[in-house]
């Protein structure tokens, strides 16, 4: 652990700038960031560039709060917030958080909170002494938000603590890095579990930590965590990517068994990981397996989270900073750009990418500082792997779906919750918002959808601006809950709809239990809109099999006839196509000496690393499980 000293040697350099009219009473270390404690905010905020210079000064991110004896009493200071924020804000709730000298503003319109040039928080700031921290309401009932709100606020002390003892760690002097390695503990030559160990003589840092969800086996299910030969509590920090399960769904067991370490991950990537975890938990459980880990395990690892946005840079250990790039794939999914050792290396690990249009995100990013290495996934890597444009995909499903209406058949859309349920609830929208065909929405798309609108600034700007002028895409009367629904009052209705359900790969949940009531319906149409694991029920069905094994309601194993018509259409997939695997490849810039190919069936991952090698004149790879690469 760093000594007193270090604080005392950041406490001078931060003097050598800080006017003493500032009233500096404390510095503390949290995480990656310094906190300056202060009792005259006011001095400080007289000089727009003085934080900056102080930062250039100690090279370190800045938060400034007040010191807690000049705080205004919390009644009070809630009384003069709401008078000093205009009631268009929409303020929701205000909460106190006396640990971290902060205020929780929730509210609709968060920009109205901020104010022009950040005036409101300002006064905010000078009048009240609490540092505000402004969130935005779901534009629908969010039992998750609520929840991760509520626990990050009720465990403040746990979080003081953690942060201020890795920011201790933070400041510990290293030995120049000698060598970097990377070794694939899961999603090599296969999809799921994706799980990578980047190694220098100093750090051990984890890239994602997934589950495989197409088989409860453990030798395939579970990244190999045995052969990392370290224990756990020696990671230094994990970084996830996005939420999907097969890149964060294994994250609680590390709290489980030992690691007491950070995560970092954007925002809205804390919030799904966790509606997806639990899930994940009652799925397992309600299927009679034993989940890896509990619900307490994933209330800890919220404790150890640390968020960061797109083009963050952060230090997670004395030799390694990053920063996060936006993929395209789902909601705050992200690319992790890793500058080790001084510049030794630059690694980006691409986690899933979609670099092409879609009607929810910004394609990939494809600039960074430096690169020397990239890891990408090639999930749809084989030459027959071309996608339609986004408009022909649209016209096909709408087609399948107005054909099935016209036969008086109903339509059943498995989706993932998060990402290609609001890509299809956006498409249904667009084209049915006239019609009076009612789309039932099952399983957490709703959860999920709720999420979406808590975090626009991570959506393309049409569905950004739309949740911001209070017209949000999801919450419209088209889209009717299935929860608490008779499904087969659902199902028998002599009135035409389109459901949509998880899980997307008919691996269990809602989706399977409609499929039950509607598979010996010929009338009746499934279409699937996304990627099937290889031992899927929805692998099985998309490949023509017309009978298949399915859990009856005694957890027994039965027959399944499949009478109803089965469609795939392609075109929505949060995934590159091989197309637009190669144009994100050729569009890096600086150009990578090295690309490695993971996250793909094996066959698909040995076809693009000869096809890159090849067209780019780089060292292209297709690793296996297990294999550890020297990178430098």
């Amino acid at each position: 652990m760093a000594s007193n000293n270090h604080i005392k040697e950041l406490q001078t350099k931060v003097l050598e700038v800080l006017p003493k009219e500032c009233e500096l009473t404390k510095i503390e270390m949290e995480g990656p960031q310094i906190v300056l404690y202060l009792k005259n905010m006011q001095a400080f905020t007289s000089d727009e560039n003085l934080i900056t210079r102080i930062a250039s000064h100690i090279r370190k991110k800045i938060l400034l709060r007040s010191d807690s004896s000049v705080l205004m009493p919390p009644e009070k200071a809630e009384e003069r917030i709401r008078q000093i924020v205009p009631d268009d804000a929409g303020i929701k709730e205000v909460k106190f958080d006396p640990v971290f000298n902060e205020v929780v503003i929730e509210a609709h319109k968060p920009g109205v909170v901020i104010g022009k040039n950040g005036l409101v928080l300002k006064n905010v700031i000078l009048e009240t002494a609490w540092s505000p921290r402004v969130l935005r309401s779901p534009t629908s009932p969010s039992e998750v938000i609520t929840a991760i709100r509520n626990a990050l606020i009720k465990n403040s002390s746990t979080r003081k603590k953690f942060l201020n003892t890795l920011g201790k760690k933070m400041l510990q002097e290293e030995k120049s890095t000698d060598w970097v390695k990377i070794t694939a503990l899961g999603a090599a030559r296969e999809v799921g579990r994706s799980c990578f160990l980047l190694q220098t003589n100093n750090s051990n840092v984890m890239l994602d930590c997934g589950l495989n969800v197409d088989t409860s086996e453990p030798t395939r299910a579970y990244p190999y965590l045995n052969a990392m030969g370290l224990a756990l509590e020696k990671i230094d920090a994990v970084i996830i990517t996005h939420a999907h399960l097969d890149h964060s769904g294994f994250l609680p067991y590390l709290y489980a068994y030992g690691y007491e370490g950070p995560t970092y991950c954007t925002p809205p990537t804390r919030d799904l990981m966790v509606l997806l975890q639990q899930d994940c938990i009652n799925v397992m459980t309600s299927e009679g397996n034993t989940p890896p880990y509990t619900e307490k395990d994933v209330k800890n690892m919220l404790n150890h989270v640390i968020v960061r946005k797109y083009g963050e840079v952060t230090d997670i250990t004395p030799k390694i900073r990053f920063t996060f790039h936006n993929a395209g794939h789902i909601l705050g999914s992200a690319m992790a750009h890793l500058h080790i050792g001084e510049g030794m290396h630059n690694l980006v690990y691409t986690g899933d990418h979609k670099f092409g249009r879609t009607n929810l995100f910004d394609q990939a990013d494809v600039r960074f500082p430096r690169v020397d290495t990239v890891i990408t996934e090639c999930t749809y890597g084989a030459p027959q792997d071309m996608r339609p444009r986004i408009d022909e995909s649209e016209r096909q499903l709408m087609s399948v779906i107005h054909e099935t209406i016209q036969r008086g058949g109903k339509v059943l859309i498995p989706v993932l919750a998060v990402g290609r349920a609001q890509e299809i609830m956006l498409i249904l929208e667009k084209y049915l918002r006239n019609e009076n065909i009612p789309v039932y929405i099952d399983g957490m798309c709703r959860e999920a959808s709720a999420i979406h609108t808590v975090y626009p600034e991570y959506m393309h700007r049409n569905v950004q601006r739309r949740i911001l002028q209070n017209d949000s895409p999801f919450d419209k009367p088209l889209f009717k809950s299935a929860i608490g629904m008779d499904r087969k009052a659902i199902v028998d209705s002599e009135q035409p709809c389109v459901i949509l359900a998880t899980s997307g790969m008919l691996t269990g949940g809602p989706s399977v239990e409609f499929l039950k009531l509607m598979s010996a319906n010929e009338k009746n149409s499934m279409i699937f809109v996304g990627y099937q694991g290889v031992m899927t029920l929805g692998r099985k069905i998309q490949n023509g099999n017309l009978e298949v094994p399915i859990l009856n309601d005694k957890n027994k194993l039965d027959s399944l006839k499949i009478n109803l018509q089965v469609r795939t259409v392609e075109g929505f997939s949060g995934h590159s196509d091989r197309m637009q695997l190669l144009n994100f490849l050729r569009a890096i810039k600086p150009r990578p000496s090295s690309v490695f190919m993971v996250h793909g069936e094996e066959s698909k991952c040995e076809n693009m690393t000869r096809t890159v090698g090849r067209m780019l004149h780089v060292d292209a790879r297709a690793p296996m499980n297990l294999d550890s690469i020297r990178l430098k």
